[in-house]
């Protein structure tokens, strides 16, 4: 099912770039970080909570360590709580890769067409990793970790960031998102938002209004979808 929103198909400008995010929409990882976090908190004498995971999607590296030790009370210096859930992480990458069905099919059909980039908030090691195991790094022509900016989303930077790499401006690009805090980050940064609804958490109807497009599903992402996004001429 496709909803169309915000007058996509206005006349408009065409898009030239895309930029995707990895947690929620290529892999179906959001669960996993939940999981392996929440493990990682109580095997430290912590807790952690859904409505945490919530507030997090979107964090980089920095906050949600910082949240994990103020405020779920993991007593442990930062760069042990992130080397810990990072090496659970990649354990789990390793044994079973979460990738979506039809998200290797969709990059690789959208690739030949548009500049790709990839606007993340997991560490860089950790995208590297995944897309080498999803057989899709040579897809991207830029790949940017929230890490690498001043703040995670949902605020723009990453966008902004990915869009620079890429030599696009972001009035001529689109993101690919799954959670509210990504939606904000690329609308905020001026880019048109394709949607793919998180199903375990799921963005709020006031983050989906400021989507151009609703899917289902990656598998229903395709070139025609792109193609038929219009954004503001600059």
């Amino acid at each position: 099912m496709t909803t169309w929103a915000r007058g996509a198909t206005a006349l408009g400008t065409s898009i030239d770039a895309v930029v995707f995010d990895m947690d929620g929409v290529l892999l179906d990882s959001e669960p996993v970080w939940n999981g392996v976090r929440d493990d990682f908190a109580r095997a430290h004498g912590g807790r952690w909570t859904e409505e945490d995971q919530r507030a997090l999607m979107g964090a980089n590296s920095a906050q949600w360590v910082a949240y994990m030790r103020d405020h779920c009370g993991v007593e442990l210096p930062h760069d042990e709580i992130f080397a810990g859930v990072m090496r659970a992480l990649r354990e789990w990458y390793a044994q079973d890769l979460p990738l979506f069905p039809g998200a290797r099919e969709a990059v690789c059909a959208i690739a030949p067409h548009y500049r790709l980039g990839l606007a993340s908030s997991s560490p860089r090691e950790l995208i590297e990793y995944a897309l080498q195991l999803a057989e899709l790094r040579g897809c991207f022509a830029v790949v940017v970790s929230s890490d690498e900016v001043a703040r995670g989303k949902p605020e723009p930077d990453v966008y902004r960031e990915a869009c620079a790499r890429l030599g696009a401006s972001a009035q001529r690009s689109a993101a690919v998102e799954d959670s509210a805090n990504g939606i904000l980050a690329a609308a905020r940064a001026g880019l048109a938002v394709v949607a793919i609804p998180n199903p375990v958490f799921a963005p709020s109807t006031e983050a989906l209004g400021c989507a151009d497009v609703v899917l289902a599903s990656i598998a229903e992402l395709t070139v025609e979808v792109i193609g038929s996004l219009r954004c503001e001429p600059t």
